[in-house]
């Protein structure tokens, strides 16, 4: 919690209760997740040795920051879900598709996002994130993958899709790379913690109306199957910010309109939270 580079990292224990993580770490980052973070972090719970502070909810005014310090990379996989290929007018992928978001995308869960200069074509996009836990190469099967999984979170996968599509030039970065494209949080969640990721339910409302209702089990490529794949092409590091793809209810379908300055976006995940977001011209 705190202002845009000054957050404080923060637990919730089992009572929702928020204690200050400052006696362990500076942030959520690799050197914590990549160095039993989270296992120092429940000793020091189960010790009474963090002080309580109280929820931003309460009305202190504290801004909620993404519970990841800013990711070394942010990997996205597209068309991810049959029906979500099948509304954009693609057939399923046969194997996982690979772009890349800026890490500067990535901002808080409640942060204002910001529509690019002259976008008409601004787009939601619900995703469970996997945050990788340690370094990850050339894995053998998609059981070695799991361990590798620090925890989970809410990801919005905003992106602007005449930039993705016919100024792309082959490739989808162009539209998912403007600031604040990337809404995480409000929760980091450890894998341990959050159960089977292949059946969380998944949702998003813009102006208080439901446009995405599936569940991750629905996923061509499962979490697993995905960092195994990625681990023959990239070298995964601890901090690193997977995207898992989203289904179907985005505005690319023709079905809603594109996202434009006031409008509201709720999304949420099993387990997860929930974030809103208002849209601001940039």
């Amino acid at each position: 919690m705190g202002p845009s580079g000054s957050e404080r990292p923060h637990v919730a224990d089992e009572q929702g209760r928020l204690f200050d993580l400052g006696r362990i770490t500076t942030d959520i980052d690799a050197a914590f997740l990549g160095g039993d973070g989270f296992e120092r972090t429940r000793a020091a719970l189960a010790a009474g040795a963090l002080p309580e502070v109280h929820d931003p909810a309460d009305g202190s005014g504290l801004r909620v920051g993404a519970p990841i310090a800013r990711p070394g990379a942010v990997l996205c996989i597209g068309q991810n879900y049959a029906a979500h290929a099948a509304e954009s007018g693609s057939p399923p992928p046969q194997v996982p598709i690979l772009f890349l978001k800026h890490p500067n995308t990535v901002v808080g869960p409640y942060d204002e996002v910001l529509i690019p200069r002259g976008s008409t074509r601004t787009d939601w996009e619900v995703e469970l994130g996997v945050v990788i836990g340690r370094h990850v190469r050339y894995l053998d099967s998609a059981e070695e993958a799991l361990p590798a999984i620090a925890g989970f979170v809410l990801s919005n996968d905003v992106s602007e899709r005449e930039y993705q599509i016919e100024q792309s030039g082959g490739q989808w970065s162009k539209g998912k790379c403007h600031e604040t494209f990337n809404p995480v949080g409000p929760w980091l969640v450890p894998a341990a913690d959050l159960g089977d990721p292949q059946a969380l339910g998944l949702r998003t409302w813009v102006n208080g109306e439901i446009r995405q209702d599936s569940s991750t089990a629905d996923m061509i490529f499962g979490v697993a199957e995905i960092i195994r794949h990625l681990s023959q092409y990239v070298t995964l590091e601890p901090g690193d910010l997977v995207n898992t793809g989203t289904p179907e209810g985005v505005a690319m379908s023709g079905r809603f309109p594109y996202l434009a300055p006031g409008d509201v976006m709720e999304l949420e995940i099993d387990g997860l939270g929930r974030q809103r977001q208002q849209l601001k011209s940039a």
